[in-house]
């Protein structure tokens, strides 16, 4: 359970860092995301991992480890053994073990150890990323080794972090839950992909997570902090078609983290409004009682196909690219004026769209 005291001491850890199974044998699934953009070669790194359906024995029941590389070139492997995945329920801590040589409940192990003991699998904190997975069918493979620097959570800097969702996500009422672990952080390692290996020190990172026993129908994602000329900034916003209860809502918000404030445009303190096209162009815009933010992503790339959980297990089902061209500015509003605090782009945002229902473009009503 998350404690206040916890997030004093570390003022970085969010509500919803901790392992969300609770031992029964209704649909679930959690997935992690971490990702690392290497600026200098214009590149990120993209590694997702998840678990469904972890009491076992159930059709779905399962991990994988997906990779996005350099070009938006994809890697994945998947995990059936459900008891060799383990997860802290107080803190972000979680790995899956494939090929190895230990006969052993899997557990942390220190970098060394798992470097020498797993041929397949990986491990996840707040502040180390490791892992190795292999195609057996290619021979691609992709290892890396990372350390992390948490900077920006999800909320003000020294100030205790807030849930993504708003206090309402601590119940079961929004299926499934979203929170962005790690807004921004500096990372330091390597990643040997098929056998080229990309050194960095002090790369921007980024987490986030969602859980839940029910999948959103349709959704769509933006996530970017490195910008051209404006260090000490990061921006998630996304947006998805999702089960309160018994009905569906289209929700979506934005969050931007600049100089050690948060910036927050969500359903309950804002006007959020989206014109998602199926592939190829994203704009948002927010509006609050003291600021507004606009946001237009767009590509000329064709994107990559993702698994992600759905129903049906893991399936593909959304599209990606980490290349994409982002255009936002944020303004403080006073009175009737309206102030620039913020205008500036990147070529390097992450861009996604998932699910159904994307004949026609997603315009909030």
């Amino acid at each position: 359970m998350f404690s206040i005291s916890e997030n004093f001491l570390n003022s970085t850890q969010t509500p919803h860092s901790g392992y969300h199974w609770d031992g029964s044998s209704r649909r679930f699934f959690e997935g992690w995301y971490y990702r690392v953009t290497l600026p200098d070669i214009g590149q990120t790194f993209a590694f997702m991992y998840s678990i469904e359906d972890p009491i076992g024995g159930k059709p779905h029941s399962g991990g994988a480890a997906q990779v996005l590389g350099p070009e938006d070139e994809y890697l994945c492997r998947t995990f059936p053994d459900v008891k060799k995945f383990w997860a802290n329920r107080d803190k972000l801590a979680l790995g899956h073990w494939g090929k190895t040589n230990l006969q052993i409940p899997p557990f942390y192990l220190l970098p060394s150890e798992f470097e020498h003991h797993i041929q397949q699998g990986y491990q996840a904190t707040d502040t180390l990323n490791q892992g190795i997975i292999s195609d057996p069918a290619t021979g691609n493979y992709c290892r890396w080794q990372y350390e992390i620097k948490p900077i920006y959570g999800w909320g003000n800097q020294n100030s205790i972090q807030q849930s993504t969702a708003g206090w309402l996500s601590f119940l079961q009422i929004f299926e499934p839950g979203w929170q962005i672990l790690m807004a921004h952080g500096l990372a330091s390692g390597f990643i040997d992909w098929n056998g080229k290996i990309y050194e960095f020190t002090n790369a921007p990172a980024y987490g986030e997570k969602n859980w839940g026993g029910a999948f959103p129908e349709k959704w769509f994602w933006l996530n970017c902090n490195y910008f051209d000329n404006t260090p000490d900034l990061a921006l998630t916003a996304g947006g998805g078609k999702r089960g309160v209860l018994w009905w569906m809502e289209s929700v979506a918000m934005i969050g931007i983290h600049y100089q050690g404030k948060f910036y927050e445009f969500v359903p309950w303190n804002s006007q959020v409004n989206w014109d998602i096209q199926s592939w190829g162009r994203w704009q948002m815009q927010a509006k609050n009682s003291n600021y507004e933010v606009e946001l237009t992503g767009i590509t000329n790339l064709l994107g990559t196909p993702l698994r992600a959980p759905t129903n049906q297990g893991l399936t593909f089902c959304c599209q990606d690219t980490m290349q994409g061209k982002l255009d936002l500015e944020l303004r403080e509003l006073t009175g009737n004026k309206s102030k620039i605090i913020l205008k500036t782009q990147s070529n390097l945002c992450g861009l996604e769209t998932g699910g159904d229902g994307w004949e026609n473009i997603w315009q909030s009503s």
